[in-house]
């Protein structure tokens, strides 16, 4: 479980036979083999750390293909959260590693008001996971949807948000991994099964049922 609040920005070092060698940008302090560490809002397995400091995962075929690790190159810069800590400060909101959707940015443009912002094409099937004012995790990073159309959504990036995290590199046409909140998640497929029994039960009545239990 990750909170979407990014540590440090590594820089991918090579990707090749399923595996990724990531700098970051210092030294993680105490790492563990088997630790989880979202590398680009995806929950990796750290495997090794070598003598430079440089971590290792392991990714499995799903995982590129599901994510846009498989779409980087090297050099290319990733965001870092190791994973949250009971008692730790949740600032962000709850996530899980777990990458929903890959989709392409459509635009970035710096607002009068000096924030920088960002607006996605919305991927099919998508749009269920979006609310206006609600959290969304972007390559990792907890930010709230400000502006929602039927064909995109868009957030806000501070000053802060762009020294601390990768998304300043985000421009028209590359492509960011998306994960919709686990809090909404559930709350839909609650009414999503309900509506579905209620249907079912609905479809069970006949006028048959009905008389022979004596309403008619």
């Amino acid at each position: 479980m990750f909170t979407g609040l990014v540590q440090q920005v590594g820089t991918l070092v090579s990707a090749s036979s399923g595996r990724l060698l990531i700098r970051p940008s210092r030294r993680i302090e105490a790492p563990v083999t088997g630790e989880s560490i979202a590398v680009n809002g995806c929950c990796l397995t750290l495997e090794r750390v070598n003598a430079a400091g440089e971590l290792e995962f392991h990714t499995l075929a799903e995982t590129l293909s599901r994510s846009n690790l498989g779409r980087l190159s090297c050099g290319s810069p990733v965001n870092l959260e190791r994973a949250l800590a009971l008692g730790d400060r949740l600032g962000g909101h709850l996530v899980q590693g777990h990458v929903d959707a890959v989709a392409r940015v459509a635009e970035q443009k710096r607002n009068s008001s000096g924030d920088v912002e960002l607006k996605i094409f919305i991927p099919d099937g998508f749009a269920v996971e979006l609310v206006e004012k609600g959290s969304i995790t972007i390559d990792g990073v907890s930010l709230t949807v400000a502006a929602l159309t039927e064909e995109t959504f868009s957030v806000c990036l501070i000053p802060q948000t762009l020294a601390d995290t990768a998304l300043g590199s985000k421009t028209a046409g590359t492509f960011v991994n998306l994960e919709g909140d686990i809090i909404g998640k559930y709350v839909r497929r609650f009414l999503e099964t309900a509506a579905s029994r209620e249907k079912k039960s609905a479809e069970g009545i006949t006028y048959e049922k009905l008389r022979e239990a004596g309403f008619l």
